[in-house]
């Protein structure tokens, strides 16, 4: 059977995944589930993973525990804080009023922020907040760098487009986000202050002691930057409805999956940076989504063209935090596996 399945997979790079036929594509995503739990049960892992393309489940399951105090069980439909995941939700309502054209991308944000009194804030575009390519640190102080030149991650940049939507559409970003989930049957994704939510699992960091902590801090992010919760059932969702062009057209997402930036990132070094959204150079068709991180709570959604494979992996337990690569080893190397199938298309 082994000796089978490797001669399947070398098959991928003679065939394309739609001349793939159905029951080799079965041996090939229970190839993939082995290989996925292989990862889990070899790692420290408490969380849940889904792994499907479209109504196709490959891979679901739950691990751990949702309170470790009292050792409540996970289930996949728990929901975690999703970390900058949520920055590609605040993307999307941007560039649906972007579609409206309530606004232009290169609009300067004193077109609508007009209470900072700098000077930059006349050369700062949305397409700048967007990119994370501003050079914003401090709204009462001269720029970091000059804006467009360079690329360094900021959390005030998303919660400056929060604001610019608020003035843009008359709603709060809360009244604002939680209408658009509604509309498209994100019946599990909140805003934390929509406290509707009730199957939120605790988070957990590991202290200079090697111990698992309850994390209180969870939800202090800028919301529209890495403060969202949801689950593995809507995040699903939200891949199949994005990639499939049914939150914006076809053409505005092309906009979102451009590479306007390099990044230098603790877990995949030198990648692309688009409007949400990360993935390697020339790999967008291959690998595109995100990472997400807020205290206690590692996360990863991801989405793979070729082969309309989606991922998610949700954690709510934080380690080797000096050490990020080891923090998302489970997240990563099922990605991997992902990839190479995905690659083979390409």
């Amino acid at each position: 059977m082994l000796r089978k399945l490797k001669l399947l997979v070398s098959s991928f790079i003679l065939l394309t995944w739609g001349q793939i036929k159905g029951q080799e594509k079965q041996e090939i995503y229970a190839d993939l589930a082995s290989k996925i739990d292989s990862i889990v049960s070899g790692n420290e892992f408490n969380g849940v993973i889904s792994v499907s393309i479209d109504s196709t489940i490959i891979y679901s399951k739950a691990t751990g525990y949702s309170n470790l105090e009292t050792k409540k069980k996970l289930k996949l439909d728990d929901q975690f804080v999703i970390g900058s995941i949520s920055k590609q939700i605040t993307a999307v309502l941007v560039l649906r009023e972007f579609e409206k054209r309530n606004l232009k991308l290169n609009d300067p944000i004193n077109t609508y922020l007009t209470k900072i009194n700098q000077d930059w804030s006349e050369k700062i575009t949305i397409h700048h907040l967007l990119t994370h390519t501003h050079g914003i640190f401090d709204l009462e102080k001269p720029l970091e760098f000059k804006e467009g030149s360079r690329f360094k991650y900021s959390q005030l940049g998303y919660e400056l487009l929060a604001e610019i939507l608020q003035k843009v559409t008359g709603k709060t970003f809360q009244k604002l986000s939680t209408e658009f989930f509604l509309e498209y049957g994100l019946v599990n994704t909140f805003h934390p202050q929509n406290t509707k939510y009730d199957n939120l699992v605790k988070g957990y960091e590991e202290n200079e002691s090697g111990i698992l902590a309850f994390s209180t801090n969870s939800l202090d992010n800028y919301v529209p930057a890495g403060g969202f919760i949801s689950n593995i059932v809507d995040l699903k969702k939200w891949n199949q409805l994005l990639f499939s062009g049914q939150f914006v057209t076809k053409e505005t997402l092309a906009l979102m999956s451009t590479k306007y930036a390099t990044r230098i990132h603790p877990i995949f070094e030198t990648i692309g940076y688009g409007y949400g959204l990360l993935f390697k150079d020339g790999e967008e068709n291959i690998e595109i989504g995100a990472l997400g991180y807020t205290p206690g709570f590692v996360s990863a959604s991801y989405f793979y063209p070729q082969t309309k494979i989606n991922v998610i992996v949700l954690e709510n337990t934080a380690r080797y935090l000096d050490n990020f690569k080891q923090t998302f080893l489970v997240h990563t190397e099922v990605m991997d596996a992902l990839k190479k199938v995905s690659r083979q298309q390409n």
